[in-house]
């Protein structure tokens, strides 16, 4: 098991690392592709994957997508691609009474904001000034934090985070997951500071963008484990050899991409 889970988890790194080089189109699909195959997972948990009210969320997604890369709707105006999901819902629930409980609507509407509309800032960063660079503070927020915090939870864990969802994560945990992201973060600063023409204020800057980005991933990581625990399921999918599903990987992420991307646009 520990040998597929690296296996896969180089693999998983290698394709981020060069989607996140090449950017574009590349990363366009591969991100419009994972929110998808997540957005599949997340349905499945309320059994919604194959009905109407999935095939309704998941053309949603791919509308959005279409309007982040080719931006055909105004900016201010792409609340009409949510309003339109949302009337064709209620049209589902209405017209197919009583199919289908208002959860499953519920659901059918939240996975398209929590998968989709979450992980497009992957590609949203990545199209910024420097985000080339930029991009890859989501996963050294995100999965650099994880490690760092499993192993300070392992050296030092005493006290529970959340033992209903994790019992495994402690504050300790935490604390090592968030320092060990700014360190993370000041070193690849400190690496391409050339590159991305970074004064010394903007890399500190970046260090608190990053603790941040860590301690909010950690709330993603334990979302993502609130909505298992009470469906009562172990993994998402089993995608990802030894690691589960998109979900299980990107739970995360999912959070941590969007406040990356904001707190990049304010202060760098």
């Amino acid at each position: 098991m520990f040998l597929t889970r690296t296996i896969s988890g180089a693999v998983l790194v290698a394709i981020i690392v060069a989607m996140g080089i090449l950017g574009g189109y590349p990363l366009f699909a591969f991100t419009l592709l994972i929110s998808l195959i997540g957005m599949y997972e997340f349905y499945r948990v309320f059994k919604i994957e194959k009905t109407a009210l999935g095939i309704v969320g998941y053309l949603a997604a791919i509308l959005y997508y279409a309007d982040v890369l080719l931006k055909f709707i105004p900016a201010k105006e792409t609340m009409m691609i949510f309003l339109g999901f949302f009337i064709v819902l209620m049209f589902i629930l209405v017209f197919s009474y009583p199919k289908y409980e208002a959860t499953k609507v519920m659901a059918a509407f939240f996975g398209v904001f929590y998968v989709a509309v979450m992980l497009s800032y992957i590609f949203k960063l990545r199209e910024m000034h420097h985000g080339v660079y930029l991009v890859f503070l989501i996963y050294l927020c995100a999965w650099g934090s994880d490690t760092c915090a499993y192993l300070a939870g392992r050296a030092f864990g005493k006290h529970k985070m959340a033992p209903e969802l994790s019992p495994k994560k402690t504050i300790e945990g935490a604390v090592g997951g968030v320092i060990g992201a700014a360190l993370l973060t000041a070193i690849y600063c400190l690496i391409f500071r050339h590159q991305m023409h970074l004064l010394p204020m903007q890399i500190c800057i970046l260090v608190a963008i990053a603790a941040i980005g860590a301690l909010v991933s950690m709330v993603g990581d334990l979302c993502a484990s609130a909505i298992k625990r009470f469906y009562d399921i172990k993994d998402y999918g089993k995608l990802i050899p030894g690691h589960g599903g998109i979900m299980d990987r990107f739970d995360s992420i999912i959070i941590t991409a969007p406040i990356i991307y904001y707190l990049a646009f304010l202060f760098v």
